[in-house]
């Protein structure tokens, strides 16, 4: 197949989501339990993005020609790496699905995909949207699956030439071991997070305020870049963490359905409890508990939106990735100090600066050891910016022209001159 053809099946494909756009979004929320809101008017229309933006690319993937030191003709070919297996979460099935698809097929790939266990579903309607738009038969294979069995034999599988997944730092560490055990196939990880989001003296408090609170509780707070460290200049604390208190009790949690509501469920049994241990440990230790702290209503998988505030960087809720609705907002006083306390993390996803001046903004994006920083923004997720984290954050960079590099292999083909009129 052509890479103009490529190009034109990932063109159809884009065209037949926006057609179901609005069953692929309920569809997503009955997933996930993510409000349909959010699904419907932000994720459908990023998916469709992101296959247009590898649309563009798929016929525009070439080679060079390089100068050599005799008389050579040396030219470099970008091959197609082979079979990809791809490991995609829960929290975001659909945009996953499409950082990791979009790619792969636009440089002439076939792909084994698993979808998370406890998001099957938008996978597979995908899938029969890319038969329709004409994606020959064997090019996309989904498997639905746990980690352990289907994962683990696609991470370790003889056969599959490059792994890409996204979950827990703990995971990736076993699927990138499989991974060298097996055929020591490439691996592209992107992992875990404790971004922190600090708020200089200079803030506007009541933007600073709503844009930490979108950080922290996008999603149900199940994202692994969210701001779950809210650093807050020692000038403006008091008076940031009333308003961000005052924000939380306004947040509406409910059925996802539901017009307005902004938060739904925690994904599962697991999930919930797992954030409720956190909320524990913070209340035991010295920080403490502004509002929320306890499960919404008496059914389902809901958390009241939570903010401690006094919390001190040895905490396991300062530590730990709880992907939950648990706001943490600490307090600093000088640019040196959070900046180290910032980078004392084993994560290096994200991080987010809140400031009018431009000198403190320079300073801070380059010295957070993170692979994305927003200045006055968070969450800023266009097709051509790269993703990917420092440290155990993973390996790589997903979207943007670097995410090609994943799916590619280099070959250079050297051929002797005769005479040549010229080098």
């Amino acid at each position: 197949m052509s890479a103009y053809e490529r190009s034109r099946i990932l063109l159809r494909f884009a065209d037949l989501v926006e057609k179901h756009s609005e069953e692929l979004a309920a569809l997503e929320t009955w997933n996930n339990g993510k409000p349909f809101e959010q699904a419907a008017h932000a994720e459908l229309p990023m998916l469709v993005r992101l296959f247009h933006y590898y649309a563009g690319w798929a016929d525009k993937i070439h080679g060079l020609t390089v100068p050599a030191d005799g008389p050579y003709h040396v030219q470099t070919l970008h091959e197609p790496i082979g079979v990809a297996g791809q490991i995609i979460p829960w929290n975001f099935p659909l945009l996953m699905f499409a950082w990791k698809v979009g790619p792969a097929l636009a440089c002439g790939n076939t792909i084994v995909l698993k979808s998370a266990e406890q998001t099957p579903l938008t996978a597979l309607y995908v899938a029969k949207l890319f038969q329709e738009a004409g994606l020959p038969p064997g090019v996309l294979n989904i498997v639905s699956g746990y980690g352990p069995t289907a994962g683990a034999a696609l991470a370790s599988h003889m056969d599959v030439d490059k792994v890409a997944f996204t979950g827990s730092t703990d995971t990736g560490k076993i699927i990138l071991e499989l991974a060298a055990k097996s055929n020591l196939k490439p691996a592209t990880l992107e992992l875990g997070g404790k971004s922190p989001f600090i708020i200089c003296e200079d803030a506007d408090i009541d933007r600073a305020v709503e844009l930490a609170h979108f950080a922290l509780f996008f999603n149900q707070g199940q994202c692994c870049c969210a701001g779950s460290r809210t650093f807050v200049h020692e000038r403006v604390y008091d008076e940031f963490l009333e308003k961000a208190k005052a924000r939380a009790l306004k947040r509406i949690v409910g059925d996802p359905f539901k017009k307005g509501v902004e938060q739904g469920p925690q994904i599962d049994s697991e999930q919930f409890q797992k954030v409720l241990r956190y909320i524990k440990s913070g209340v035991e230790s010295t920080a403490t508990l502004e509002c929320g702290g306890e499960r919404f209503g008496s059914k389902g998988y809901f958390i009241q939106p939570t903010v401690f505030s006094n919390v001190q960087d040895d905490m396991l809720i300062a530590q730990d990735e709880i992907f939950g609705p648990v706001q943490s907002i600490l307090k600093f006083k000088e640019l040196d100090e959070v900046v180290r306390r910032a980078n004392t993390t084993r994560y290096g996803l994200a991080a987010g600066v809140f400031t009018r001046n431009i000198d403190t903004a320079n300073t801070l994006t380059r010295a957070l050891r993170a692979g994305t920083v927003w200045v006055n923004c968070f969450d800023v997720f266009d097709a051509a910016i790269p993703f990917g984290g420092y440290k155990m954050s993973g390996i790589g960079r997903e979207k943007g022209i670097y995410s090609l590099h994943n799916y590619l292999q280099v070959k250079a083909v050297v051929t002797p001159l005769k005479n040549p009129a010229w080098l």
